[in-house]
């Protein structure tokens, strides 16, 4: 046994995962999970971290620290429940809580120096101290150091775990923000392709929590209340970065509610038919990058809106000849896609395996991702 822990907080924000997982070779079994929400006074200052604001640097300080102790719990949590020692386990790979992502940098006239950055929260100091294990993060500084995006990665993993002899597969990640990996047949001298596609869940949690209280539209039963409005479909799909060229990718940074309120002030819509189409939304511009990218027909969906039948049904819609499942059919729990990419970067960092994708992330080479803190 090879037991590495990975550990996922996403654009959505919504806690923790921390993922066991057996890593030997390409050869990835995930044993065990535990997923955990923030405290809501630091969920309420992540949120603020995210826009610009005051008394920045102290709180993204004591926030740091707050997300590690957070992350630690999830670890030592997953612990007690499979019985296992810290010294079990060779590492944990955090990918920490992304609070701004510009790897193009922002607008000089906000007061930057003109370079690009990614920031993550969650010290890996105070998590190796926390959970006794040596803990492996910042995967992704050594990318946009590179000259790339820094994101997104998975499709490193994707490529190892979900590749297949002989045919192409494209998996569709459906988290805060969707992405996709375009996969060539395994041993093929074909590159891997990936980019981020635009907004998975994020807008849609967003909206749902303003107007309904609750922090995500379960099962996307609102949303099917809803009748999609196709003037601020039009209005969304029109916005830049759909028709960007790869590499690129994006955050909530970009799409939030202030980018929604602003194509939405005209129009007086119900709430329910704004939720309908930010579904469509998603739907439209994830379809589009399959079709418009591959030639696969065998998608493969991870991520939480794997979950929103809903969505996966109007996803099936939009991708009529394809074959549509989730990730489990390939061995790996669609909430645990994530987590495993982490504890796999974990051991790639330990065995010197490049952990980017020039050809997805823009980075001039392929790279060792990660900072390493021991105990």
């Amino acid at each position: 046994m090879a037991y590495y822990i990975g550990l996922m907080s996403g654009t959505s924000m919504d806690g923790v995962d921390a993922v066991l997982c057996d890593i030997t070779g390409n050869e990835v079994i995930t044993c065990d999970s535990v997923s955990l929400p923030y405290p809501v006074t630091l969920l309420t200052a992540l949120h603020s971290l995210c826009r610009p604001g005051t008394e920045e640097i102290n709180l993204m300080g004591s926030a740091d620290r707050a997300v590690a102790d957070t992350f630690a719990k999830a670890v030592n949590k997953l612990l007690a429940q499979t019985g296992l020692q810290p010294d079990a386990i060779k590492a944990i790979g955090s990918h920490g809580q992304t609070v701004r992502h510009h790897p193009k940098g922002v607008p000089v006239h906000q007061g930057a120096v003109p370079f690009g950055f990614t920031l993550q929260l969650g010290d890996p100091n105070s998590l190796a101290v926390l959970t006794g294990i040596d803990v492996i993060a910042d995967f992704r500084r050594k990318d946009i150091a590179l000259g790339g995006e820094g994101a997104p990665l998975v499709p490193a993993f994707h490529q190892a775990v979900f590749s297949r002899p002989l045919a192409s597969r494209v998996v569709a990640n459906i988290g805060g923000i969707a992405n996709i990996s375009i996969l060539p047949p395994a041993g093929s001298p074909e590159p891997v392709e990936g980019f981020d596609t635009g907004p998975g869940n994020t807008l849609m949690d967003a909206w749902c929590l303003q107007h309904t209280g609750k922090a995500y539209d379960h099962d996307g039963q609102w949303a099917a209340a809803g009748t999609v409005n196709a003037r601020l479909l039009g209005r969304l799909l029109k916005d830049p970065y759909f028709t960007r060229t790869a590499p690129k990718s994006t955050g909530r940074e970009h799409f939030n509610l202030n980018w929604l309120n602003h194509l939405l002030a005209p129009l007086n819509l119900a709430p329910e038919d704004v939720q309908a189409t930010l579904l469509a939304l998603t739907t439209h511009t994830l379809s589009d990058a399959i079709t418009q990218n591959s030639q696969a027909k065998d998608v493969l969906v991870c991520g939480g809106g794997a979950f929103n039948s809903t969505l996966m049904r109007a996803l099936k819609e939009r991708l009529p000849h394809y074959s549509l499942t989730t990730s489990d059919q390939a061995g790996i729990h669609p909430q645990q896609v994530e987590g495993a990419a982490f504890a796999w970067l974990a051991y790639a960092f330990l065995n010197r395996i490049p952990g980017n994708i020039p050809s997805v992330t823009g980075a001039s080479r392929a790279a060792v991702l990660g900072t390493y803190c021991p105990v």
